[in-house]
């Protein structure tokens, strides 16, 4: 993609900063945060971007589809939400790999965590295939096919999602490692690992993923978590949730574990915890009065709890603020 539709492809505000040596380095800010952009050529019609957000809100306007681009997505931190012009919402967590046809019209894109790092590689497959197809005649016997990789893993122009695996943090963890010295090189040898990978990969060795939650499920799901941690002294069986939001409960433990990444018990207990820290910080408020308030009834079940979060208790982190 060419320069102009690099800045379409992100967004109309994104400002482009600096370039020098084949890097360009974007800005985007809003009400919610702000993210950078590092974007490198690495061969012609193969693009890579390094994604800092640090930001709830992403591209919340109308992004053009582009029929002929393969867009892979790797989480380092955080988490993503796409929310397609259907209504569909997909999410991609730490560690998860995403391949995608960007054919389907994109509306929004947020980050539930307000943070995500992680890696997009964008491929013009008008472009990418007469360029590697250079670099297997230098190489000699290297055959990587983008559109066998677009048919196979993007068929009728859904989004794959391969969870995390070992394989995938192996490759991906170099690209994070990289020295500015060696980058402009090195980043060659690492796409055509990746698109090695890919050509050859068995998803059915991989936790795979399709799913998709619909707008109407998604809402759902983000008013039940407002509501539990509008008070956290009071606990929710799975049952109440599910009566009083019209959900089943099968759909309801899968979108939550969907949107928030893991069940509603351990992230609640994980919110209990992290804003007990915030009570322990800022308040002088006794650490019996702070588990009462987390909906602990035993302070020594909210200490307990606490330093297996935390690594220490409550107590001893209290001690150290006071130092």
């Amino acid at each position: 993609m060419n320069e102009r539709q690099i800045t379409d492809f992100f967004n109309s505000e994104v400002q482009k900063t600096v370039r020098e040596d084949g890097c360009s380095v974007y800005k985007m800010q809003n009400e919610t945060g702000e993210g950078v952009i590092t974007r490198y050529e690495i061969f012609h019609g193969i693009e890579l971007f390094y994604n800092d957000f640090h930001m709830k809100d992403g591209q919340n306007e109308n992004k053009l589809p582009h029929p002929d681009v393969l867009e892979i997505n790797h989480c380092r931190e955080g988490r993503f939400e796409c929310v397609f012009s259907n209504g569909d919402c997909q999410y991609v967590g730490a560690g998860d790999l995403a391949i995608n046809r960007l054919t389907n019209e994109t509306i929004s894109t947020t980050f539930p965590f307000s943070h995500y790092h992680g890696i997009s590689i964008t491929i013009d497959l008008n472009e990418a295939v007469t360029t590697l197809k250079q670099v297997e005649n230098v190489l000699g016997g290297l055959h990587i096919d983008l559109c066998q990789i677009g048919e196979r893993l993007c068929k009728k122009n859904t989004c794959m999602v391969l969870r995390s695996h070992n394989y995938i943090e192996h490759i991906f963890s170099e690209f994070y490692r990289v020295t500015p010295k060696m980058i402009a090189h090195y980043l060659k040898v690492k796409v055509l690992e990746l698109l090695m990978f890919l050509n050859d990969v068995q998803v059915c060795e991989y936790e795979e993923e399709r799913r998709y939650f619909s707008k109407n499920q998604v809402q759902v799901i983000k008013q039940m978590q407002a509501y539990m941690i509008s008070d956290l002294h009071r606990h929710y069986t799975l049952k109440e949730l599910s009566n009083k939001f019209d959900i089943s409960l099968t759909s309801m433990k899968v979108c939550f574990k969907g949107v928030f990444g893991c069940s509603i018990y351990s992230y609640m207990k994980s919110y209990r915890m992290q804003a007990s820290i915030l009570l322990l910080r800022s308040t002088t408020q006794s650490i019996t009065e702070i588990a009462m308030k987390m909906g602990y009834d035993n302070p020594s079940k909210f200490s307990e709890a606490f330093k297996k979060e935390f690594g220490e208790l409550p107590s001893e982190y209290r001690k150290k603020l006071s130092k």
